[in-house]
């Protein structure tokens, strides 16, 4: 660090590239990816112009929203038409070099997902449109093809909320609204498949395609193949709807916010016993696993939304930054589609994700 004395008497630190070639530099952004209207930090020097007035931040050729300036830091909100690209501060119209951030691209919009989109093996998307509880909506779930056309899949079902795939590729559905859980054929043809589970929310297979249910006011079913149905564990009621992931270890993870601003995903072993994984987030919704064992959901935490990364040793971090974001899934070529409460996004990730169906 190099401080020189100003003509006032105030001490101007000078920090990194600037004092070497007066420029201001970016070190680094995090996170390293976003969504159009998240909020990132870009760290470096010199962004504190002669002036003391706030830089102009841009992604691409898009101006972004200047949220907090400093000399080696400025939080800013990516603008909504920005594309991944550089990002370039600029105080006093001095250009910092370009730092590479990863923006998703959105591919559907005006839905309200609820939770994780679904993935089937030809990479078509199914993604519920819930409504709020009891509305009639006049499409439950919207299907997306691989071109990124959506088209309506099902109707007549009240507040859709978990979607899974058995091995044969049929598509099972939650309603919130009856608690039934229904079988659904690749046509479209839907039949009751499990009813009774309460205010029926995410919904995962296992291994033996035994079916998982989430009853958010504290239970978790479990369907075996016979349809024979029973409390699998008891878990805290939750405000919104619980979300189930299976992860590499063949424990059954869940999330589900209640009134706490410090919620869990809890850990339930193949014997139905549960514990906390992790505690620390706030709002917790859809959950995925990347085939390293790390733990993806949709949160906030230490006070900044989007999505959550928890390791296998439990140490988090925001990898994307979001607003409104419900859930993910992983798709091929290294990516992952991100749902918020309006739309679905596609995200160049370069993360391999954890098969549903192991």
């Amino acid at each position: 660090m190099i401080v020189r004395i100003a003509r006032d008497g105030v001490s101007e630190r000078l920090l990194g590239k600037r004092h070497l070639n007066g420029k201001p530099h970016i070190s680094s952004i995090s996170p390293p990816f976003a969504l159009p209207g998240g909020e990132v930090r870009i760290s470096g020097s010199g962004f504190r112009g002669h002036e003391m007035r706030r830089p102009r931040v841009t992604f691409g050729d898009e101006p972004g929203g200047v949220v907090i300036a400093a000399e080696e830091f400025v939080v800013a909100r990516v603008p909504e038409t920005a594309f991944s690209g550089p990002v370039i501060v600029e105080p006093d119209g001095s250009k910092s070099n370009g730092l590479e951030l990863r923006v998703a691209v959105p591919i559907a919009e005006n839905l309200h997902p609820v939770t994780n989109p679904a993935m089937d093996a030809e990479g078509n998307l199914f993604v519920p449109f819930s409504g709020s509880r009891g509305q009639k909506v006049p499409v439950s779930i919207y299907k997306i093809d691989t071109g990124y056309h959506a088209k309506p899949f099902l109707s007549d079902l009240m507040n859709a909320h978990g979607i899974a795939f058995d091995r044969e590729g049929q598509i099972y559905v939650s309603s919130r609204q009856n608690g039934t859980v229904y079988r659904v054929a690749p046509n479209g043809t839907m039949s009751a498949y499990a009813e009774g589970m309460g205010i029926a929310t995410g919904i995962a297979f296992d291994r033996e395609q035994n079916l998982y249910v989430g009853d958010r006011s504290g239970s978790i079913f479990k369907i075996a193949r016979d349809r024979q149905t029973f409390v699998f564990a008891t878990l805290e009621p939750s405000v919104s709807a619980y979300h189930l992931a299976f992860g590499p270890d063949q424990s059954l993870y869940v999330s589900g916010p209640t009134t706490s601003s410090y919620d869990a995903i809890y850990r339930v072993d193949p014997h139905g016993d549960s514990s906390v994984f992790f505690r620390g987030l706030g709002r917790p919704q859809g959950i995925a696993f990347d085939i390293d064992g790390n733990l993806y959901v949709a949160a906030s935490f230490e006070g900044k939304r989007g999505i959550v990364r928890v390791t296998p040793d439990k140490k988090a971090a925001l990898c994307v930054s979001g607003q409104n974001l419900v859930g993910l899934c992983f798709a091929p070529g290294k990516a992952a589609v991100l749902a918020t409460t309006s739309a679905v996004f596609h995200l160049s990730w370069n993360i391999q994700g954890l098969p549903l169906l192991q």
